[in-house]
């Protein structure tokens, strides 16, 4: 442990040794929430009672991260399957809205933030538990996600986050978990921290961390094959939206939930959604993390077509700025802020008529929508055909041309730019 740093509690809603008794820690069975389970206990003097929440993971065995919190001394595990509710609450959401980070991040650990948030605010108070604490680092973007979720939604929670306090390096904290017996994944040579959920998965660490390095793909990747391990025939998949919402996959109907598996499944066999992204965090840092979305790829991409087809230019444009304004601010912790419902109900208003069928071809890591069919499309044969109609009156194209570029060519007059 690195002696030479000493934390100092500023905030008010961090908590504070003897104020408490019993608090509920945020336990996904990892190297950071397992050496933290022990050490609370060790430090505040505190009884445990742990939440592990199913929100889609793959990776996870729910029953033995049960099992392992109550060999460190959990005095009670608690673990609730809310994938569903992640689903219809949260990801419906993301898909209507295209979410989309700096370039193919789908949200997935920012949305997770949310509802794991949600949840452990409504089972601390069923507990008695004062105090929430969580494993994230003083660096990252999940500590100010948390906290501020957490004391929106009850003010009179306070914060204990060990990660933040103790200071210990990926080394140090690996070297605790031994001398305590705790039995965790990720050693020296196998470094990467992964956050997981239906939406997509987060890693980091490792040789990820500096951007003028190749990342280990075949080390790091969980559900996508590498290309070089993907089909040599591509895959056709029909996907069925009624008012911005999934609701069928290739004719058969599903819930939200069962068609994101189903979407991870097919996407990552043909390596869809593998996005190396440099990142801006919240707190200020630039960093690099791989995410794998298979699933979010998909839908996002069908839909985002779909939506297009169905809206004018004006509605288009503005809805990639209403979009990309929903992303940061997912992003950046701000889920309850009154903006973002604001833009939400544009966003829930737009999608009334994205209803229809796309189909999207699978080949190689690279998706393409092919064709897509709705009741309310705006393609028009007839007008948009080039062999002869008479739909489209092209004798008015002149005078149309003639008007349209009275302004460039009036300014052209009076001063000529370098162009």
């Amino acid at each position: 442990m690195n002696d030479q740093i000493t934390y100092k509690k500023v905030a008010s809603h961090e908590a504070e040794k003897g104020e408490f008794k019993k608090c509920l820690l945020l336990y996904s069975g990892g190297l950071d929430t397992s050496v933290m389970l022990k050490w609370i206990q060790e430090q505040y003097d505190c009884k445990v009672i742990t939440l592990t929440l199913g929100i889609g993971q793959t990776v996870d065995d729910l029953k033995a991260i049960e099992e392992k919190a109550k060999k460190l001394g959990a005095i009670k595990t608690i673990t609730y399957d809310a994938k569903d509710d992640f689903a219809n609450h949260l990801l419906s959401k993301a898909i209507k809205a295209n979410a989309d980070y700096q370039g193919g991040y789908a949200l997935s650990t920012p949305l997770g933030r949310v509802i794991i948030s949600q949840l452990a605010v409504k089972f601390a108070k069923e507990n008695d538990c004062q105090v929430i604490a969580h494993g994230c680092t003083g660096k990252g973007n999940d500590q100010v996600r948390f906290e501020s979720y957490i004391t929106t939604l009850d003010p009179a929670m306070k914060i204990l986050a060990p990660v933040r306090e103790w200071s210990m390096g990926r080394e140090e904290e690996l070297a605790y978990a031994i001398e305590h017996g705790i039995n965790v994944d990720q050693t020296v040579d196998s470094p990467y921290s992964k956050d997981e959920n239906m939406w997509g998965i987060t890693s980091e660490g490792g040789e990820i961390e500096d951007p003028g390095e190749i990342p280990k793909l075949d080390k790091i990747l969980s559900w996508c094959k590498p290309i070089a391990e993907t089909p040599d025939k591509s895959q056709l998949l029909k996907i069925k939206f009624d008012k911005g919402i999934p609701v069928a996959i290739d004719g058969e109907k599903m819930t939200l939930s069962e068609i994101v598996k189903n979407c991870n499944a097919i996407g990552a066999k043909h390596g869809i959604g593998v996005i190396n992204l440099i990142e801006d965090r919240l707190v200020g840092l630039k960093v690099r993390g791989i995410y794998e979305n298979p699933a979010a790829t998909i839908l996002i991409a069908a839909h985002k077509k779909l939506e297009q087809l169905v809206s004018t230019r004006a509605e288009n444009e503005l809805k990639e700025h209403i979009d990309s304004k929903w992303a940061y601010m997912v992003y950046a912790a701000q889920w309850y802020d009154p903006a973002l419902s604001h833009l939400q109900a544009y966003v829930d208003h737009h999608n009334q008529k994205v209803t229809g069928e796309v189909t999207v071809e699978l080949f190689k890591g690279n998706l393409t929508v092919v064709s897509l069919t709705s009741p309310y499309t705006l393609f028009d044969h007839k007008l948009a055909t080039f062999n002869s109609d008479m739909s489209f009156n092209q004798n008015a194209s002149a005078g149309f041309i003639e008007i349209y570029s009275l302004a460039q060519k009036t300014a052209k007059g009076v001063y000529s730019y370098d162009n």
